[in-house]
């Protein structure tokens, strides 16, 4: 179980820098043709997100952190695809800036999950049913 906590605590690392290098680029106006990857990788850091709140769940972490961190992993692809549409115009970057900050959002439960697993399972603990 913590293997599995710390391999996708490090999927979300290095993914989270990708996709903050990918935004900075998109917002300058370049590698715009790259988007698809950029969502591809948003979905992987999700599903990470979503493994380490199953696995925070089961070491019995804060229910309540499990439940936004869920909750937390639907509001970012539904709010990257829908991106676009929102606030067209001169107003847009308001939505690009609101989707970096629930990206670091996703990035820092993630961490928080993390750290909360480690605490929960020491080393060596078998989970018990």
């Amino acid at each position: 179980m913590r293997t599995t906590a710390t391999v996708l605590r490090m999927w979300v690392r290095v993914t989270g820098v990708i996709m903050i290098v990918l935004g900075l680029l998109f917002w300058s106006g370049n590698v715009e043709r790259l988007v698809p990857l950029h969502m591809l990788i948003g979905i992987t850091l999700v599903l990470a997100l979503w493994g380490l709140a199953v696995i925070g769940a089961m070491v019995r972490v804060s229910m309540g952190l499990v439940m936004v961190s869920l909750v937390w992993g639907l509001i970012v692809p539904v709010l990257g695809v829908t991106q676009t549409r929102l606030l067209p115009g001169s107003a847009h970057w308001l939505i690009q800036v609101l989707h970096l900050l629930v990206g670091l959002g996703a990035i820092n439960l993630a961490m928080t999950l993390s750290r909360q697993i480690k605490v929960n399972q020491p080393a060596g603990k078998v989970l018990q049913r």
